[in-house]
């Protein structure tokens, strides 16, 4: 592999992981969104109560990617939809309750997490070993940057060098390796890979974001460092956006709760990883607030077909991965 594509996948990665922590959807009326989430072009998951689909569709699936389901035609993607809604209705009485939808959804995550896992355990450790150890991913991963110089390994773009990547992935390893042999089983890699899904790694996800979002480096964030993840002016005279407003006055209302003008690593936890906040539930209440005509918070067929663009783009398949599984239709 080129040093070039090397570097274009770490990147891509980096990309991946910063959508991983955040990626919690909900009805905007009930639960305020995470600002954090924004697709490929920095359009963010929710405008107020505008949803923009396009953010779920890329959340796993990349850019790129998801161009393939973009190109199904919508009578075949109804099609499929529908053999799926037939799999999530398990009384099979014609009506997805939430219960089956959170259900649902939970299964495709701990299905693709399996899956990716898998995917990169087989290629890090292609001799199937019972751990893979740091020093083989470093080579494995890093490997390149034994032929960069030292003003090459500390270059930025866009806040990220090839010496804070390796750092970060270094810290990560740490804190999986429960047994601290330097070595990480399948089920460490999987916190490694995954670590929002993982308690043990709350704190190491809590201490990305910040680093993520400080850009001054003072150890707390502003407003505008809140701000400035989610937009950017393309002009300097730029006016902002009406949901940027919101999301200032968000940031002092709910964010800020001492009232300081910052946000501290508690405040943080809280914003990121609420108490007894359940993403599948969350993403299910999403989908029926977008689907349920008839508001008996269940949904028909008809109704999951009629959005199915809504479906096609949110983990009720897989950001659309299900669609385009051949085998199961």
């Amino acid at each position: 592999m080129s040093r070039t594509i090397t570097r274009m996948l770490l990147l891509l990665f980096v990309a991946a992981a910063a959508i991983s922590v955040s990626s919690a959807s909900s009805i905007p009326a009930e639960v305020p969104h995470n600002p954090l989430e924004h697709d490929s072009l920095h359009v963010p998951h929710f405008d107020g109560a505008e949803h923009n689909a396009q953010y779920d569709h890329e959340a796993f699936l990349g850019p790129d990617e998801s161009q393939k389901f973009d190109n199904l035609s919508p009578e075949e993607s109804k099609r499929r939809l529908g053999v799926i809604f037939d799999r999530i209705d398990e009384d099979k009485d014609s009506l997805v309750t939430l219960s089956e939808l959170k259900n649902w959804i939970s299964f495709t995550q701990r299905r693709y997490i399996e899956e990716d896992t898998g995917r990169l355990w087989r290629q890090h450790n292609p001799e199937n070993n019972a751990t893979i150890s740091w020093d083989a991913y470093r080579d494995a991963v890093y490997g390149f940057l034994n032929d960069l110089s030292a003003e090459e390994l500390a270059q930025e773009e866009n806040g990220i060098s090839y010496k804070g990547l390796l750092k970060r992935d270094r810290r990560r390893w740490a804190v999986a390796d429960q047994n601290l042999d330097d070595s990480l089983t399948r089920e460490e890699f999987t916190a490694f890979l995954h670590p929002e899904d993982h308690p043990t790694m709350r704190d190491v996800v809590l201490q990305e974001t910040v680093e993520d979002l400080d850009k001054d480096k003072d150890g707390k964030i502003n407003e505008n460092e809140y701000i400035g993840d989610m937009y950017r002016p393309s002009e300097p005279d730029e006016e902002e956006p009406e949901w940027v407003a919101s999301e200032r006055e968000a940031f002092g209302k709910y964010r800020d709760t001492d009232g300081d003008g910052y946000l501290t690593e508690t405040e943080v936890r809280q914003w990121i990883t609420p108490q007894d906040f359940d993403h599948s539930e969350s993403e299910a209440k999403h989908l029926i607030f977008e689907a349920d005509v008839d508001h008996d918070e269940k949904l028909t067929k008809a109704e999951v077909l009629d959005k199915y663009d809504a479906f096609v783009g949110s983990q009720a398949t897989e950001f659309g991965e299900a669609l385009a599984r051949h085998d199961e239709f």
